[in-house]
């Protein structure tokens, strides 16, 4: 009778600690995104360089204003 309480209490236990891990992992990358997003001006910049044209000032903002409202 006790060995069902053992396994029970150590499955419940992972369990628990599975998605809790889930959680506050997810929790922490995207305050990491926030802080570092994966595209600054300088790399949207070099991207319109390499498609061969040379950005405005007004159409990099529009940029990252486009990713900024597609990532909330």
């Amino acid at each position: 009778m006790e060995w069902y309480w053992v396994i029970a209490i150590a499955v419940g236990a992972l369990l628990i600690g599975a998605v809790a891990g889930f959680f506050i992992a997810r929790a922490w990358f995207k305050k990491y995104l926030e802080k570092n997003p994966p595209m600054d001006e300088r790399s949207i910049r070099e991207m319109f360089r390499q498609m061969g044209r040379t950005p405005s000032e007004k159409q990099v903002r529009q940029v990252l204003a486009s990713m900024k409202q597609n990532t909330k």
